[in-house]
């Protein structure tokens, strides 16, 4: 990546991003963050110059700039997204950590973090803006939708499908060929052995509805 990056939101998410671009001597100008309290104090000798909506900075991006969405709530890193798009004609990079493993044969979308020690595996696909923790699987042929964030430790074995906005807690798999539901809840540590409907929460060994 020949352009320095801006990272949209500075907290744990902005944290990790950071972090991948550093292990691959990528430069980050500035982080943006809407906590007033955050503006003109740094993250790992990187500023943080204002709110994410701060149009000086945003006019770096492009020619000499890229940028990551990076904050917490999935919500906002979708807004964020749509507006870099219509109103900056932008495309989030991609975060992905020099120890993570990414085939040369999966799918990826545009704005995903691939944290630390994390694998994305032959086939599998991942759509945009996810987040993947340190150390989780996406196994064989498997496939994100858009905003997925998996914890860290998770698997998610080969063939399974995880609905648009669908949250995996640390730690837990979801068995080849499930089906979880877009904005599904999956609690951390749960062993999920069936299919999952959309907006539903399931915790436990084997995973059951909460």
């Amino acid at each position: 990546m020949e352009n320095p990056v801006i990272i949209l939101g500075a907290q744990t998410v902005g944290t990790a991003a950071l972090d991948a671009f550093t292990s691959n001597d990528v430069v980050v100008y500035c982080l943006l963050d809407d906590n007033p309290k955050l503006k003109d104090t740094d993250l790992h000798d990187v500023p943080i110059m204002g709110a994410t909506d701060d149009e000086e900075m945003l006019k770096l991006l492009g020619k000499k700039c890229e940028v990551f969405v990076a904050t917490e709530d999935t919500a906002s890193r979708k807004a964020l997204t749509s507006m870099l798009r219509q109103e900056y004609e932008q495309v989030p990079v991609n975060a992905i950590h020099r120890a993570a493993s990414v085939s040369e044969h999966a799918w990826l979308g545009h704005g995903n973090l691939i944290s630390a020690g994390a694998v994305v595996a032959s086939d599998a696909k991942v759509g945009n803006g996810c987040l993947l923790g340190v150390r989780s699987v996406v196994d064989v042929r498997a496939q994100l939708a858009d905003y997925v964030v998996v914890g860290a430790g998770a698997i998610i074995n080969g063939d399974a499908e995880i609905g648009e906005q669908a949250f995996i807690g640390s730690g837990a798999v979801v068995v080849s060929g499930v089906k979880i539901g877009a904005k599904a809840r999956v609690g951390a540590g749960a062993v999920v052995v069936a299919d999952v409907p959309a907006n539903q929460t399931v915790f436990g060994n084997p995973a059951t509805k909460v």
